[in-house]
């Protein structure tokens, strides 16, 4: 077995044999469980464990990598030699007196310690409310899932740092019939906790609003199209901000010119009302932890201060070829995957209205509760938005629930058009794609008003 306080510096000097600036290593050892209970049972059950080095060399503009699930010594010397074969640079200063860092596993109940009939009973528990919540509730999807990551980092800068990084999610969908129309509710929650999660948090009132938003939506009318106010409850969490502007943000997305901002750092890019941070030290939220994937302590990042653009999210690579700090945002779905730029919880700050007098006082538009999926272009910031629970405004209250609403927009003229920005915070979560990698975040945004946008609908 891979003793990497003994053997890292051979390894790393192996990997620096044709030159170099950065030689790293990124050993990680995941296990996870994952419950799936559809159409009144257990469908699928997966539990495993899976271990593996990654070996990371930049070398000028260029980056070399390769991985292996074989962790004996000889196996991942293999690994290095094969990317100090595509090297050829001058060889760099390095530092091999390693002092490891340590940050345990810190939860309350360990999700590996729970029996599995425990978590299958959590899940069925939670069809079963869902089912009871109305006749008109015809599939239940409840998915339940823990892991925890266990990775050490170590490079040729002298970083050695270990991590346990838990996460526990519960995930559920409800689908409503009533006369040919179907409609769905969705709701999850989940953190870096353990089983803890649900100490805090209640299963079974997940599974109540995922069935309410089913439910409610079948009676709801076609959305309104065309142009309007537009407000957006702290409820539906920050989806917006994550999509339409976070991914503009991200320090390669600047670097190759494929970014609205690009350019604009130092500028008004929004509404001094506006505070955009992206901050990995919030406790157990879904995008927290302390160290990025690259050993880099994690950060509170303020990008957009007061509506000035004055930060980017960098990993090592980005920061040193742009001149910046690196934010600890160097983030990667596995051992199998190098490095890249990825937001970890992004939030537009609070602010000072009181989040009720913005629906009261919009006298038409559309009220956003629950926002659904969606796609951005980081090149010029367009976006189309998922609502999947919205209302007609008329005259400050948020009277008719409406279906199929889309927010069509750009996210640079977004954030100048934003009139309010309540002092409330409501926090979303997923899994955000990029690259072709998945990567833990989480989003939040207080209640909003935005001027006008664009409602694609099917109601005139």
């Amino acid at each position: 077995m891979l003793d990497l306080e003994k053997h890292a510096q051979a390894i790393l000097e192996q990997t620096l044999t044709n030159g170099g600036r950065l030689a790293e290593l990124f050993f990680e050892e995941s296990s996870r469980t994952n419950l799936r209970f559809e159409d009144g049972k257990i469908e699928r059950v997966v539990s495993g464990t899976e271990v593996g080095v990654g070996i990371r060399l930049l070398a000028g503009e260029r980056t070399f990598y390769a991985h292996t699930n074989d962790v004996a010594l000889d196996r991942v010397l293999d690994a290095a030699a094969t990317v100090a074969g595509g090297a050829s640079a001058e060889r760099g200063e390095y530092r091999f007196d390693f002092r490891p860092e340590r940050f345990p596993l810190a939860v309350r109940r360990p999700a590996h310690e729970v029996p599995a009939a425990t978590k299958a009973d959590l899940v069925k528990q939670v069809d079963a409310v869902a089912r009871a919540y109305d006749r008109r509730v015809v599939q239940v999807n409840a998915l339940y899932a823990d892991s925890v990551r266990r990775v050490t980092v170590v490079n040729s800068m002298g970083r050695f740092v270990e991590e346990a990084r838990p996460q526990t999610l519960l995930r559920v969908e409800v689908v409503a019939e009533e006369r040919g129309v179907i409609q769905r509710g969705y709701k999850m929650i989940g953190g870096t906790l353990g089983f803890d999660l649900f100490d805090d948090e209640d299963p079974e009132a997940v599974a109540l609003e995922s069935a309410r938003q089913a439910c409610l939506m079948l009676g709801a009318d076609p959305a309104p199209t065309g142009r309007m106010p537009v407000v957006i409850d702290s409820a539906a969490g920050g989806t917006m901000i994550h999509e339409a502007v976070g991914h503009g943000l991200e320090a390669d997305h600047i670097e190759k010119g494929m970014s609205k901002y690009c350019g604009r750092l130092g500028t008004m890019i929004a509404v001094p009302e506006v505070t955009v941070i992206d901050d990995a030290t919030l406790p157990q939220r879904r995008g927290s932890f302390h160290v990025d994937d690259e050993g880099t302590p994690a950060q509170r990042t303020v990008l957009i201060d007061q509506g000035r653009l004055v930060q980017f999210l960098n990993d090592l690579r980005t920061a040193r070829k742009m001149g910046h700090e690196p934010t600890g945002n160097g983030r990667r779905e596995s051992y199998q995957s190098r490095p890249i730029p990825r937001m970890s919880n992004t939030l537009i700050a609070p602010g000072l209205v009181d989040p009720a007098s913005i629906l009261t006082g919009t006298s038409r538009g559309l009220y956003v509760r629950q926002m659904g999926g969606g796609e951005v272009n980081p090149l010029n910031g367009d976006f189309v938005f998922e609502v999947r629970e919205g209302y007609r405004i008329k005259g400050g209250e948020a009277e008719t629930p409406v279906r199929g609403a889309t927010l069509i927009g750009n996210g640079p003229d977004v954030l100048m058009a934003i009139e309010a920005v309540g002092r409330d915070l409501g926090f979303g979560l997923g899994t955000c794609g990029k690259d072709g990698q998945g990567a833990p975040v989480a989003d939040a945004q207080p209640t909003i008003r935005i001027r006008e946008m664009t409602i694609g609908g099917t109601a005139p």
